[in-house]
């Protein structure tokens, strides 16, 4: 009886195992049918990973980077979501080209990848489904989503959305500087702002929606109060006789190696300096009773070190997109503090008010 019982036990639960492969295999089998068939395009991240990818990534078999795993993802994350797609779509060491389930498009991967970058430490946003794939989200979409966590509040000395001041040195450089180094990431900001999924014009629109919210339309000067000024000095902002002054700087060879052949960036101040140690120095005003744009200020800046002496430019006006500072380049060429001095004359006027700031190149 004992023999009895105990084969019957073996064979319900070697029947139960096989039960459940085999469901589990045409739960699979479904999934990658419905994917091959064109049906996987509405599929979500999760649902990619759980018919196809968790395969491997689910216990990081092949060495495969196991869901979860934050250390094994983070390098992977690093690259972007381009990157880790088309190793997705390729192949890469033991991972079949997609996944090994060759119906499966440029948008479901890029959902499931998201979908395990998540999982793993990542906040990235899930791209959306192809029917909507090309349908570009507003500069207001994309910044409620995300750019609002840090520069609502100016973490991390991300520039304050609104906040003219701030963001018109950023944008003295050009729009495209300004995007390709979001695209890249730079400071405490990952690239693309960690939404893997901008495509760069909504990196574009985002970037002039979070300027724009603080321009004032001309003639209104109603609207001018509604950033308001920091009511405290920083390293690249000094209060002085009625005006907010703030400092940009940005270095020669960074331009350089970021910006077209063409554009306003190639031409500005005569042209960006050749060799090392220049750097772009700029000064935005606003009169701090109004929170308008002084435009018609003259600025003389000088630059010294207890070496070089000292170096003395005017400045040059600059607008962009309805936004106006000053700047040049000057040359800092060593890793220790410089005293710079910007001497503001306002339109009108003849006396001079002074800025000192203290800068060291990194």
């Amino acid at each position: 009886m004992s023999n009895q019982r105990d084969a019957k036990k073996y064979l319900h639960l070697h029947v139960s195992k096989k039960l459940v492969a085999g469901a589990t295999f045409v739960a699979l089998l479904l999934a990658s049918q419905a994917v091959a068939a064109g049906q996987g395009e509405g599929l979500s991240g999760k649902q990619v990973v759980d018919a196809v990818c968790a395969n491997c990534h689910a216990t990081g078999i092949e060495g495969a980077p196991k869901i979860g795993d934050r250390q094994a993802w983070k390098p992977r994350a690093a690259q972007g979501l381009t990157s880790l797609t088309q190793h997705a779509l390729q192949g890469l060491r033991k991972m079949p080209p997609h996944g090994g389930s060759p119906g499966l498009g440029d948008p479901e991967i890029k959902r499931a990848i998201t979908y395990m970058v998540n999982q793993s430490g990542g906040s990235w946003i899930e791209p959306v489904a192809v029917g909507n794939a090309f349908r570009e989200r507003s500069g207001e979409q994309i910044v409620n989503a995300q750019c609002i966590k840090c520069h609502e509040k100016g973490v991390d000395g991300a520039p304050r959305i609104g906040d003219i001041a701030a963001w018109a040195p950023r944008y003295a450089h050009g729009m495209d500087f300004l995007v390709r180094s979001a695209i890249k990431g730079h400071g405490a900001m990952p690239p693309r702002g960690g939404m893997a999924d901008l495509t760069d014009a909504e990196m574009r629109v985002a970037a002039l929606y979070m300027f724009n919210k603080g321009v004032v339309p001309t003639g209104n000067a109603s609207v001018a109060q509604a950033t308001t000024p920091p009511s405290k000095e920083d390293w690249n902002h000094k209060i002085i006789e009625g005006m907010d002054v703030y400092m940009g700087v940005v270095s020669a060879e960074s331009i350089r190696g970021m910006q077209p052949n063409e554009g306003k960036e190639k031409s500005m101040h005569g042209g960006i300096p050749r060799g090392k140690g220049y750097y772009h120095i700029n000064i935005s005003l606003l009169d701090r009773q109004t929170g308008v744009e002084i435009k018609d200020a003259k600025i003389d800046l000088s630059v010294e070190d207890p070496v070089m002496g000292e170096q003395m430019k005017q400045l040059d006006p600059i607008s962009f997109n309805r936004a106006t500072s000053y700047g040049n380049y000057f040359r800092m060429p060593d890793r220790y503090p410089y005293r710079i001095t910007a001497q503001i004359v306002r339109g009108g006027q003849s006396h001079v008010a002074k800025a000192k700031f203290d800068y060291r190149p990194e």
